[in-house]
């Protein structure tokens, strides 16, 4: 068999490699002098390409962090194998607190996904703060015959299988927040998996699929131009800028809160001291006016917190999504 066939295999071979190159992200023992931190620039690695919402995220947050540090913020974008590469590269830093990582919650699906990661989500890491949501709603095309997610349900459930939803590919938050959603209504609708969120929205439009779970950004101006129903979105309370869509939880579908979450994190067992800094300049950052604007232009709301709230938010969804997974026997691409 061709080892590149094997997804599994492949990704275990590609992030062997990167350990390698994740050394020079600190590595080398070099116990940290909190009394000094930070004596030298910090990196803030970003597990996907640039011009990603969560690069966007880290270039936004990293100049302010820089000013109220007094030290350089750079900004190491190590694409790869889901978002891997950079989660590995970062687990085997030093914990000094000159390396850090943002990261997305399917950081926390991806653990579920693949079963031979050098990293934990949860005992690799240590939180530092968490820094915005962005939320996700559940559309369909013009001609659905539903106007609200009661109706959609019992449709759904009448005709199994009738019904296509599409999804950026296996395993991406789209295609697992919808899964969650079939588990919970007891439903069968069939998945069509894209390479991409472009082709997906391409043909959602187009009506080849008749749904989707989609970041509520993405999806809002084919809503209001008429291409796209939006009959709820995927968490427990209204968002301002769509504040006539009712919620999942106001619809009568509890435990379908499904924001995408931001957060900041630091290899295990980087000093407290550090960490409780880390967390106070970010949180102040979170909170200004130009930042706020940033983030919404991005579709995402600032979410200031300690780091014992991302710390439960990774545990709780780790075990959460692990148990959709196994349910709706999710593999990955």
């Amino acid at each position: 068999m061709n080892p590149t066939s094997n997804p599994q295999r492949l990704l275990r071979r590609t992030l062997l490699a990167s350990l390698t190159a994740s050394a020079a992200l600190g590595l080398a023992p070099n116990a940290v002098a909190q009394n000094d931190w930070p004596a030298r620039p910090i990196t803030i690695v970003v597990p996907f390409t640039p011009g990603t919402g969560i690069d966007v995220l880290a270039r936004t947050l990293g100049p302010k962090l820089a000013e109220r540090l007094g030290q350089s913020v750079i900004v190491d974008n190590r694409p790869g194998a889901s978002g891997n590469i950079g989660n590995t590269a970062v687990a085997n830093a030093a914990p000094d607190g000159y390396t850090l990582l943002m990261t997305v919650s399917t950081f926390v699906m991806s653990a579920g996904l693949y079963k031979d990661l050098p990293f934990h989500p949860v005992n690799s890491f240590t939180a530092v703060a968490q820094t915005a949501t962005g939320a996700q709603g559940f559309v369909v095309t013009p001609g659905f015959p539903a106007k609200d997610m009661k109706e959609a349900i019992a449709l759904l459930k009448a005709k199994p299988d009738a019904f296509t939803y599409a999804s950026p590919g296996n395993g991406t938050p789209p295609h697992m927040a919808m899964e969650l959603l079939k588990l919970n209504i007891g439903a069968q609708v069939r998945h069509i998996p894209y390479k991409g969120s472009s082709g997906a929205i391409t043909d959602l439009l187009a009506g080849h699929v008749d749904m989707m779970i989609l970041p509520v950004n993405a999806a809002w101006r084919h809503v209001e131009s008429g291409k796209l129903k939006m009959l709820g979105v995927a968490r427990d309370t209204r968002l301002e800028i769509t504040p006539d869509v009712p919620t999942f939880l106001e619809q009568g579908l509890p435990n379908t809160d499904v924001d995408l979450w931001f957060g900041l994190l630091a290899p295990a067992k980087t000093p407290a001291a550090v960490i409780n800094r880390l967390n106070a300049e970010i949180n102040e950052i979170l909170v200004l006016p130009d930042v706020r604007k940033a983030l919404e232009t991005q579709g995402l709301t600032p979410a200031p917190n300690k780091p014992e709230a991302l710390t439960k938010l990774i545990s709780d969804d780790y075990v959460r999504w692990a148990d959709v997974i196994k349910k709706a026997k999710i593999q990955a691409d």
